[in-house]
């Protein structure tokens, strides 16, 4: 029997010839991971007049949801891991500042990129798709409409990187054409289309055991505010869809009861578990 130490990112992780991912849960389960902060973000880019509603920090999540039958990686990070040096220092790109990268992250819950069945992102934009590159083996969950912009030719402007999610061009893809696609069969994790934000723009619902019904909503929202004052970005590809969008949504959450998490609201954030913790 053998057991090394593997320094990753100043994060230490311990490998040994037994070790394995963690076992099937009975049902399913969300972590959540920091990978980041967004910082100087004027309110006007969001549809409000300086002063009408105070700004704010926005929180970068990473979603890990783990099934009896598999694994579903949802939003991968603003910053890529590749961009920390050995020490493991914060890592500050243009408003972002990351503290620690993704991957060990998940490693500290037992997992690796092999071991992701599913990876989506709600949509495109740099802050979503840092790490996306590192689970080019797994299943790309996405709209066509959002595949063909992010390989496509974007505007000037647009608020994407693309190098961080070449290698999902000749990834294994499941390309999402109903309203909804119901990622295991059962109901329990469900992507939800909501176009505008981007021409794809997806949201994520989740019906947790023990949590109760979720819906993990993207960039449909990013102040709380934009719901009581019918608010929206400026650089919404389109409001109109986004109009329609939100309102299938609020219908959608009558319906199922279930709460809805503002991703980069950070009020929100604040109040929620992170990993090693977690949801079900």
């Amino acid at each position: 029997m053998w057991t090394r130490i593997l320094f990753v990112f100043g994060v230490v992780v311990t490998l040994g010839a037994a070790q394995s991912k963690p076992a099937p849960p009975k049902s399913p389960r969300l972590y959540i991971f920091d990978c980041g902060v967004i910082k100087g973000l004027g309110v006007d880019l969001f549809g409000f007049k300086t002063g009408e509603v105070p700004a704010r920090d926005f929180f970068v999540p990473c979603y890990l949801v783990v099934h009896p039958q598999g694994t579903l990686m949802w939003e991968v990070g603003v910053v890529p891991d590749g961009a920390f040096k050995a020490d493991g220092a914060p890592v500050t790109e243009g408003p972002s500042t990351v503290a620690r990268p993704l991957l060990p992250q998940l490693a500290a819950v037992g997992y690796t990129p092999a071991d992701i069945t599913y990876l989506s992102m709600s949509h495109y934009h740099s802050d979503h798709t840092a790490n996306a590159n590192a689970f080019a083996r797994s299943t790309w969950l996405v709209r066509l409409a959002e595949r063909d912009f992010m390989f496509g030719t974007p505007p000037p402007g647009t608020i994407i990187q693309t190098a961080t999610f070449s290698a999902l061009k000749t990834a294994k893809t499941i390309v999402l054409n109903d309203d909804e696609y119901d990622v295991f069969g059962d109901g329990t994790v469900v992507i939800k289309s909501a176009p505008g934000h981007t021409p794809g723009h997806t949201v994520l619902f989740l019906k947790l055991k023990k949590f109760g019904p979720l819906l993990v909503a993207g960039d449909l929202y990013h102040y709380p505010e934009e719901q009581s004052m019918n608010r929206f970005p400026g650089f919404e590809f389109s409001k109109e869809q986004s109009a329609k969008a939100r309102a299938d949504v609020d219908v959608f959450l009558k319906k199922t009861k279930a709460q809805m998490w503002i991703e980069h609201d950070a009020a929100t954030n604040a109040k929620l578990k992170k990993a090693p913790e977690y949801y079900e």
